[in-house]
């Protein structure tokens, strides 16, 4: 695997791992993160790192496949762009659902 690949790859891990840090010492309730905007401000901005990585990695290779990547890289763009229009349930929906499987699709990849 390229190089460059493998860091953007290993910035995506740590971003879901500080992402996972932030809910350590508290119970995962919607409804706490919803009220908590440090919290939402962190979360959003690992999840454009995340973004901004699985998108330079598929300009770099085109053929590179992670699962929903073009979906991530959306999401991404709409948290820097159409920030307006970001539901608290949108992020709290890939927290919960969507960052652990990214989780697992990567770790697999960089023990390979």
């Amino acid at each position: 695997m390229d190089n460059e690949i493998r860091t953007w790859l290993f910035d995506v891990l740590q971003s879901i791992t500080e992402i996972e840090g932030y809910f350590t010492d508290k119970p995962r309730k919607f409804e706490d993160y919803s009220k908590d905007i440090r919290t939402k401000r962190a979360v959003e901005r690992n999840i454009k790192i995340i973004g901004e990585a699985i998108n330079r990695i598929l300009i770099k290779d085109i053929n590179f496949e992670i699962e929903n990547a073009q979906k991530i890289i959306g999401t991404r763009n709409r948290i820097a762009h159409g920030y307006d229009k970001i539901s608290d349930d949108l992020i709290w929906s890939i927290v919960i659902n969507h960052l652990p499987k990214l989780k697992a699709e990567i770790s697999l990849m960089l023990v390979k």
